[in-house]
């Protein structure tokens, strides 16, 4: 017998991304201060890029854009959404409502655009990027799960009703 809450076709318990977000929001924190304490500032120009690659801050970064890229391609599998569904939606009662799926999938695809960036950048040894585009992951994962305003989310939603993302069904 199958769950409704969790099953995609029927929408998501948006309690999962919000999880989910907090644990990136953690992870993003870390990363900026690692950022601003370490080579991603002024001396990411003079490094070498083995030097630029073993920074801690972009390992770090790297390590959240790889779950952002496993959160758009597996959103089933991805980790935090397994911890959240085994560990603690056990625990709680039914949520109230159910989400569409599609807007935090392609919120996760916003973080990882935005880590991309800050990684590249950092690697091409533009200053302050790393740190700056950790930040700005930071902010919107810090929103969605404190706030649970999901910026990426919103961008999906105002790009549908654009007419640029497909509308074969409504978002939630």
């Amino acid at each position: 017998m199958s769950d409704p809450v969790t099953k995609d076709a029927a929408g998501i318990d948006p309690r999962g991304p919000r999880f989910a977000a907090g644990i990136t929001a953690l992870l993003l924190l870390v990363a900026v201060l690692l950022g601003l304490t370490g080579l991603s500032t002024a001396g990411v120009a003079d490094a070498t890029l083995a030097q630029r690659a073993l920074d801690p801050a972009f390992l770090l970064v790297l390590a959240i854009a790889l779950l952002f890229l496993w959160g758009v391609l597996s959103p089933r599998t991805a980790p935090w959404g397994v911890l959240y569904r085994r560990l603690i939606r056990p625990r709680l009662a039914p949520p109230s409502e159910l989400e569409d799926p599609r807007p935090p999938r392609f919120a996760q695809g916003v973080g990882l655009f935005v880590t991309a960036l800050g990684l590249i950048l950092h690697l091409l040894g533009v200053p302050w990027a790393l740190p700056a585009a950790a930040a700005a992951a930071f902010i919107a994962a810090f929103l969605n799960s404190v706030f649970a305003y999901c910026l990426g989310c919103q961008m999906y939603l105002l790009l549908q009703r654009a007419g640029v993302l497909g509308r074969e069904r409504p978002a939630v």
